[in-house]
């Protein structure tokens, strides 16, 4: 006695042959399984006049036949749905690294590779999320332990309310206070909440009196971040130029890329900034060049994410007591002009380069 195939083999011999995945759209897969259907019908009525075969059983075997094609073309057609289910209830359960086949040409085929790249968004997104917390409450941590060391220490009487330990406890907080700006800021532009007030300004002017107050900025108090030796020089040719451009969000932009190239330049150091036209009506190319050690190539397409902290000696954002948010900021900032903004080559430390559209034409 013949035995009957165990469960499941049938799907997983469908699974393993996937007959349907040449087809190109689900209707050629429909309209196979109508010819099947005919042929198969037709053959048997021909079968039929041939021999001695009744036509009731003929036509039994014709609904029987065309059942189990329409059976096995519908799951077939159906398998992809089923797969997604099973994915988006292990993605609703938190696991987004399920992803569904995608080797089919057809709708579903097309589906199901837009249903992985989904899931691929959704899996960054959560590993950011994750990060995210992760860093923010770290860099949280740092200033408020020594806030509440300096403050401890006052109040058990270790150290006295001095001016010394009072700016020490100003530092930590001013460094709370710029870390949950960034954040805010970051926040608004995720949201595009930021709306930009473009105008036309001439450009000399202008970076001259960002230069002045982050040359300000950088020189006030005793932290690391703190570079009083660092020259700042503009170079804006001609000196008459104009661009059309958000001032404020431009501000944001050139004093991040200039605080950043401090924190990273030698003793004595020179930082530039260098302004020229673009190439339509009012644009503008801006360079920040320092004499740092400038960025690894590995390392270039990376500077602009959120929180990320070169290693030792590197040009990294966040290397010498950055929160590693201002180059994300100015990355953000010029998106919202539809500009553009990396690392440029250098023969000698780092140039970032940030180029914006101006007035449309």
């Amino acid at each position: 006695m013949t035995g009957c195939p165990p469960p499941g083999l049938l799907s997983r011999v469908w699974a393993a042959l996937r007959p349907l995945d040449p087809y190109r759209s689900v209707k050629a897969a429909l309209g196979w399984l109508v010819v099947g259907s005919v042929v198969i019908t037709t053959f048997l009525v021909f079968v039929a006049f041939q021999s001695a075969t009744g036509l009731r059983v003929i036509t039994v075997f014709s609904i029987i036949a065309s059942l189990l094609i329409t059976q096995f073309v519908a799951h077939g057609l159906t398998a992809p749905l089923d797969e997604m289910t099973e994915v988006t209830r292990a993605m609703a359960h938190g696991d987004y690294t399920r992803r569904v086949r995608d080797g089919r040409r057809d709708e579903f085929g097309d589906l199901a590779h837009a249903f992985n790249r989904m899931a691929a968004d959704l899996e960054a997104v959560d590993t950011h999320r994750k990060e995210l917390v992760a860093n923010v409450s770290h860099e949280l941590r740092t200033p408020i332990a020594g806030l509440r060391a300096v403050l401890e220490n006052v109040v058990d009487g270790v150290s006295a309310a001095d001016p010394e330990t009072m700016r020490a406890a100003l530092q930590q907080t001013e460094r709370l206070g710029r870390l949950v700006e960034q954040l805010l800021d970051l926040s608004r532009l995720d949201n595009g909440v930021v709306p930009l007030h473009a105008r036309g300004f001439e450009v000399w002017p202008y970076l001259a009196q960002v230069l002045k107050e982050t040359s300000i900025a950088c020189g006030t108090g005793s932290s690391p971040r703190s570079r009083k030796d660092v020259h700042l020089h503009l170079d804006v040719s001609p000196p008459e130029l104009t661009a059309h451009a958000d001032a404020e969000r431009l501000h944001q932009v050139v004093a991040n890329l200039v605080e950043n190239a401090v924190r990273h330049s030698p003793p004595h150091g020179r930082v530039t900034v260098r302004a020229r036209r673009g190439e339509g009506p009012q644009s503008l190319a801006l360079e920040v060049l320092d004499e740092g050690p400038g960025i690894p190539p590995a390392e270039r397409h990376r500077v602009f994410e959120r929180f990320n902290r070169g290693g030792s000696g590197q040009h990294g954002p966040g290397s010498d007591g950055g929160t590693g948010l201002g180059l994300a900021i100015a990355r953000w900032a010029v998106d919202l002009h539809g500009g553009s903004i990396g690392v440029a080559e250098s023969s000698r430390g780092c140039r970032i380069r940030v180029t914006l559209p101006g007035r449309a034409p």
